[in-house]
């Protein structure tokens, strides 16, 4: 297949598509031929965004913790569009640093709101729309900490183990349809999240990767975009490690 045009005539929706990870996943399926509907919920990044890429873009406001507000802007899409085909749930936070017994109650409940509510609001959302032409491929980002669960990152470990579940049930619930669903789980990259955590934190992450570096959010979307290309069509429910050695499993 033309890497050039891999995702020509296919429109995809990017949340957390303003910034880092899923900024990087819209410009490359932008560059090879697609269309991109950028949800986050900051206004004035979306709109750098949408002006970055231009007409193949479209930008959409909306909060992933709102269910009515994520099923609204799946109608919005689909009738811009005319079809959604890529789902990458890339929205997510750190929640701060702390044991579990000292984490707040708070946090604990907008890190789970955003990073496994969120994932689920939108595959619950645009299912139904690939299931009507029964083609589709979600990728949704969950982390390395999900499977090795990070000290004084409870919330963040918890919740991204919870998105690999999540992500395998619902690979199992569409195997026989043309839809894949399959999870990426990243040892740290450097983004704006870093902004949340300690460097303390920042620096424990660091050590547990084998190559002694960070990874960038070009190599995360090379493999994002794999999974949500047609090339990808024999595999799902499945988990995908980019850590630079540090996964065991």
């Amino acid at each position: 297949m033309n890497q050039q045009n891999r995702f020509d005539q296919q429109c995809a929706v990017v949340t957390g598509g303003a910034a880092g990870i899923g900024l990087a996943v819209a410009g490359r399926i932008i560059a090879e031929g697609g269309r991109v509907a950028i949800w986050d919920r900051n206004p004035a990044d979306i709109d750098a965004a949408v002006a970055k890429f231009g007409d193949q873009a479209m930008g959409v406001p909306v909060d992933v913790t709102d269910w009515a507000a994520i099923e609204q802007a799946a109608q919005t899409t689909d009738a811009a569009f005319g079809h959604i085909d890529i789902l990458i749930a890339s929205a997510g936070i750190t929640g701060p640093n702390a044991t579990t017994w000292e984490y707040p109650v708070a946090d604990w409940q907008q890190v789970f709101a955003v990073n496994l509510h969120g994932v689920f609001h939108a595959n619950k959302a645009v299912v139904p729309y690939m299931l009507a032409r029964d083609t589709g491929r979600i990728v949704n980002i969950a982390s390395i900490a999900g499977k090795e669960g990070n000290p004084n990152a409870s919330a963040y470990s918890a919740s991204k183990a919870a998105v690999i579940g999540l992500t395998k049930s619902l690979g199992k619930e569409l195997a026989k349809s043309g839809i894949t669903v399959n999870c990426v789980t990243p040892a740290a990259v450097r983004t704006a999240i870093f902004d949340q955590m300690t460097q303390q934190h920042i620096d424990f992450m660091l050590s547990k990767i084998p190559m002694g570096r960070f990874g960038t959010v070009d190599e995360i979307a090379a493999l994002v975009c794999w999974l949500a290309s047609r090339e990808c069509s024999f595999t799902t429910g499945g988990v995908f490690d980019i850590s630079g050695g540090r996964a065991t499993y």
